[in-house]
């Protein structure tokens, strides 16, 4: 299923992105690469502007200021390069099938191709057994897993998650988690926001670590956990309030 070709999108660049919203400035000067391969997590204490950093790189927020640049040819090839799933599952009133049958309709897919690539991505969630079920009445864990699904079947390039585990128990985090490893083994860059530590270390790569609208450090994972460069990140890791 999944096409290394379409990673031609990424390096991601954002170079000088400015944000205001009610007159408050809310992202300010913020710069950064992502680069394929490693799995990106954004941290930081609420108000940090994480989401708002997450939805600039979709397209979903036009920043006031900067820039924001895929190395693709055109901003329609990024565009279909990419996928959001949102803290909240967003589902239709269908079937988990049909779930994912719609958005792979959208694109045009052939039939056979659709069903191949929707038993792929539910086999691959744990899913496979609720296929015909109400997506709807899945439990929150399943819901998430679903929309991970969804997404992972449009075969994106770049698949930025938004705090994907912020409601679930430690059983459905774990499910969730082993979901998006295989996302990631099938060439997909991830990039995800989260705020618990625990996590962050079982699945970054590396940190960007964001305080008040600001990139504080952008580092490896280890390195992060263990010698963070800045006053803030130190705090943060100790549990303190910025």
């Amino acid at each position: 299923m999944p096409q290394p070709e379409r990673l031609r999108i990424l390096p991601l660049r954002l170079e000088g992105v400015v944000l205001e919203l009610g007159g408050a400035r809310l992202l300010d000067d913020l710069s950064f690469v992502l680069e394929r391969g490693p799995c990106s997590v954004i941290l930081g204490p609420n108000g940090a502007g994480k989401t708002l950093a997450l939805r600039v790189c979709n397209g979903l927020l036009k920043p006031d200021a900067g820039h924001v640049a895929w190395a693709g040819p055109d901003a329609a090839q990024a565009a279909r390069g990419r996928a959001l799933v949102f803290q909240r599952p967003m589902l239709l009133r269908r079937s988990a099938w049909a779930n994912i049958d719609y958005a792979l309709r959208l694109r045009r897919l052939p039939k056979p191709e659709r069903d191949q690539r929707i038993e792929t991505v539910l086999q691959e969630t744990r899913l496979l057994p609720l296929a015909s079920r109400p997506a709807r009445q899945l439990s929150g864990g399943e819901q998430q897993r679903l929309a991970l699904a969804r997404a992972w079947a449009t075969d994106p390039s770049v698949l930025f998650l938004d705090e994907p585990a912020a409601a679930l128990d430690p059983g459905a985090t774990r499910a969730l988690e082993e979901a998006i490893r295989a996302v990631r083994a099938s060439g997909t860059k991830i990039v995800m926001t989260t705020h618990d530590l625990g996590q962050a270390e079982r699945m970054a790569d590396e940190i960007l670590f964001m305080h008040r609208g600001h990139l504080l450090e952008q580092t490896r994972a280890a390195s992060f956990f263990t010698a963070p460069e800045t006053e803030e990140a130190r705090a943060f890791l100790k549990g303190e309030v910025l």
